[in-house]
């Protein structure tokens, strides 16, 4: 990923969850991937998908808490309470992240006791044009 790459999909995430603290770096350990900070904290990272010709990023964070915290965690967090867990439908291993009732990413559940998630948002090129 280049800087303008990095600097795009730090905007991207900043309007998207809500908080300015978000910096996207550079991953030190491979170049096609980065980190994704909250303050000092590494919390997420994105990696490329080039596949089919369109270039896309698949954002990927893990989420120690269980099931019955999870809204609060994340607004704590992102320090936004427009961020919203919606389910889905008859699926209970995961449900939706929503900001302000806008689609964000799917939650999924790591292990059958719901007791640790990962958040899952696939950001496409158009996302990330500068309004």
């Amino acid at each position: 990923m280049d800087k303008t790459e990095l600097r795009k999909l730090q905007a991207f995430l900043r309007r998207a969850l809500g908080n300015e603290g978000v910096r996207v770096t550079a991953d030190p350990k491979n170049p096609d991937d980065a980190a994704v900070h909250l303050g000092e904290r590494r919390i997420a990272s994105i990696s490329v998908d080039d596949e089919d010709g369109d270039r896309s990023f698949a954002f990927e964070m893990k989420i120690p808490v269980g099931r019955e915290v999870l809204q609060s965690y994340l607004r704590k967090l992102f320090e936004n309470d427009r961020l919203s867990i919606v389910a889905r439908g008859r699926k209970m291993d995961s449900v939706e992240l929503n900001a302000d009732g806008e689609f964000l990413g799917v939650i999924s559940a790591d292990d059958p006791k719901l007791s640790s998630f990962t958040l899952q948002v696939a950001i496409l090129d158009f996302d990330l044009e500068e309004e």
